[in-house]
């Protein structure tokens, strides 16, 4: 039965991840499948954030920390939770996020197939992000939609919770995978986890920042909004565009700091460990990239969103997997694409 259910992982994975889908198939046995069912149960987390009537949310989210651990009885609790879940969607919700929720059973089941080393990391990743979704919802929320942050270090917090100890989960994962990386680089990576993660969400946020507005929420900080003279409800208008511009170009430095940071912690993965560094390259170098498409762009205030190109997301993984093993020459690379300017540079 679990082969069946571990199909369904994998079957499922490019249907809410295009992303994600590239590079976890990289990874070598049984990371792949580790990595696979955790990015399952954070998009279940994240469905829960984004398609579920909010006077449930806190319970479902308190629901999915409890089923993680797998404690006794957790199969007919899973099965109640995705009818639960079923029962309040918004309309319009993916089908495939849809259809994932409701097999939550057979994500967990796959889970509990894996080696015991890969389950603490999962349930702390999802247990954390579910605690801090529902502790912003809770504080910034105010029982409806969350439109804005009061500042930037409540949206950095925000990114801790998205995506920053995603970047935690997967360095222990490395770890307790490679005796080598355990040896040799186990401070290093932990103490660059975070900046892994909330990297690859900043850029996120400024790229989909007209999308987050049209399905009701924003996440950038509302006194930075402030001081270009903005407000939630004038962030999109073209009368506002050049403030909006101002207010963006401001948060790409943040953005683009991070990205520095997040190389570094790609490059402290041993050149011995290839797939795990490929793992990694992909989705920041996209990152990379997008943000050099979105900078000074005033079309990331228009739809449809921003995005590359298939052809430039091909090259880009040719080259990576060209330069994997040189650290000279994904630096190179990484100052190519993200074409970074004088002011950034300074702060390297």
């Amino acid at each position: 039965m679990v082969a069946h259910e571990e199909s369904f992982c994998r079957a499922v994975l490019p249907r809410v991840s295009r992303t994600f889908a590239l590079n976890i198939p990289l990874l070598p046995a049984p990371l792949d499948l580790a990595a696979t069912v955790a990015y399952l149960l954070l998009r279940v987390a994240d469905t829960l954030e984004d398609e579920i009537h909010l006077a449930r949310q806190e319970e479902l989210f308190d629901a999915l920390a409890d089923l993680v651990r797998l404690e006794p009885g957790w199969e007919s609790r899973a099965q109640s939770f995705a009818r639960l879940v079923g029962g309040e969607f918004r309309a319009g919700a993916p089908e495939a996020e849809v259809e994932l929720v409701d097999r939550t059973v057979w994500v967990l089941r796959t889970l509990a197939s894996l080696p015991s080393w890969a389950h603490t990391p999962i349930a702390r990743c999802v247990r954390v992000m579910t605690v801090g979704m529902k502790q912003v919802q809770r504080q910034h929320g105010g029982g409806k939609p969350v439109m804005g942050l009061p500042d930037l270090q409540t949206m950095l917090a925000y990114c801790y919770f998205a995506a920053g100890v995603v970047g935690e989960m997967l360095t222990e994962l490395f770890i307790a995978y490679s005796p080598a990386i355990n040896a040799t680089r186990r401070g290093q990576l932990q103490s660059q986890s975070i900046a892994f993660g909330e990297a690859l969400q900043l850029t996120n946020m400024l790229k989909d920042v007209r999308e987050d507005m049209e399905q009701g929420r924003c996440w950038l900080p509302l006194d930075r909004m402030a001081r270009h003279g903005l407000t939630t409800s004038t962030l999109t208008l073209p009368s506002h565009r050049e403030q909006a511009m101002a207010l963006h170009s401001e948060l790409m430095v943040v953005a683009r700091r991070g990205q520095q940071e997040a190389l570094e912690y790609v490059l402290a993965l041993p050149a011995e460990e290839p797939k795990l560094r490929l793992f990694c390259l992909y989705p920041l170098f996209l990152s990379v990239k997008t943000l050099c498409l979105i900078d000074n762009n005033p079309a990331v205030f228009d739809a449809p969103p921003l995005k590359l190109s298939r052809q430039e997301v091909f090259e880009l993984v040719r080259l990576l997997h060209a330069r994997v093993a040189s650290d000279s020459a994904l630096r190179a690379l990484f100052a190519e694409c993200s074409h970074a300017p004088p002011e950034v540079e300074a702060m390297r």
